[in-house]
């Protein structure tokens, strides 16, 4: 089988970009900055933002504010607001986007896939009929027809 190039160039900025130092999950809210950083709704324990370096458009993240890797050290508040996020996420991107699906999980530990192990993150990945799976991401072979700000846009004011 001949392998096709696919023109992706956002994924360089992640590989070859400078890497922050200390813990991205918990600089971009202390900024407050949240559209700089794409951060489309903040609770009182957790946030919503947008991956910088989605599997596919509409890619969000919950994030707890506080910095924890241990799932099971999340305080009831925490859990219940990040489900509650997640409920919100789901009806934010079927209202933007009309997805045919949905992955929606947690990476615990880099055995596990978790890019950034040391600050929980839950993955809400919209789904589209006859869209691919994870293998191209991991082949850096994905096509992204929409630019992450103009995902920003789309999503902005369904948080409100």
């Amino acid at each position: 089988m001949t392998q096709k190039p696919i023109w992706a160039p956002w994924r360089l900025d992640y590989i070859l970009g400078p890497k922050e130092e200390g813990c991205v999950f918990c600089s971009m809210p202390e900024d407050n900055e949240d559209e700089k950083h794409h951060i489309l709704y903040r609770g009182k324990t957790c946030y919503v933002v947008l991956n910088l370096f989605p599997y596919n458009n509409g890619h969000l993240m919950v994030c707890p504010f506080r910095h924890l890797s241990d799932y099971t050290a999340l305080t009831s508040e925490e859990l219940s607001e990040s489900a509650q996020l997640q409920q919100k996420s789901i009806l934010a991107l079927k209202q933007a986007f009309r997805p045919d699906g949905f992955n929606v999980g947690l990476n615990l530990g880099s055995a596990a896939g978790a890019g950034i192990e040391e600050h929980l993150h839950l993955h809400i990945v919209p789904r589209w009929n006859g869209d691919f799976n994870f293998m191209p991401v991991i082949g850096q072979t994905k096509v992204m027809p929409q630019h992450l700000k103009s995902t920003y846009e789309a999503l902005a004011d369904k948080f409100r």
